[in-house]
């Protein structure tokens, strides 16, 4: 018998640009924290799933691909999931999470929009990765260092 194929989940590192500086968007399942992903249904592209998991779990529709559609996927993790992620900008801070429509439970218990530094303290080497990627392609932002009034 052939080796199955990992299970795909698809997701996206949001980011939005503040006063404040760069932010990204992180949500806590337990004690993990991770940016918005999920399942890849067979009748949708691994994109399109991306897209309906962070409306689904934030409420965020203001996505914009502004780097194209690259991504970036995790090693296998969690009985051979692989989570792929996409970069992705929004001007939208308001998050509202919500109960997965099939089961009726929150999957969220929080989120954070949080520094590249802060995010650290916050994830696990798995989505370290996707961080650094997202830094990499991004870049890190606009730095405010100076009062401009």
């Amino acid at each position: 018998m052939s080796a199955s194929r990992p299970r795909l989940s698809a997701g996206v590192s949001v980011l939005r640009d503040t006063p404040a500086g760069r932010r990204y968007l992180l949500l806590r399942a337990w004690r993990y924290w991770d940016f918005p992903k999920g399942a890849v249904e067979p009748q949708e592209t691994p994109l399109q799933a991306a897209v309906r998991e962070v409306r689904e779990e934030t409420g965020l529709t203001d996505l914009e691909f502004a780097w194209g559609e690259d991504y970036r996927e995790t090693a296998p993790y969690n009985r051979g999931k692989v989570a792929r992620y996409y970069l992705a900008r929004t001007r939208q801070d308001q998050v509202t999470l919500t109960a997965n429509p099939v089961t009726g439970i929150r999957e969220h218990m929080e989120y954070r929009w949080v520094s590249y530094a802060a995010a650290l303290q916050l994830v696990t080497p798995r989505v370290q990765l996707i961080l650094d990627w997202a830094v990499q392609v991004a870049g890190p932002g606009i730095l405010r260092t100076e009062n401009t009034s």
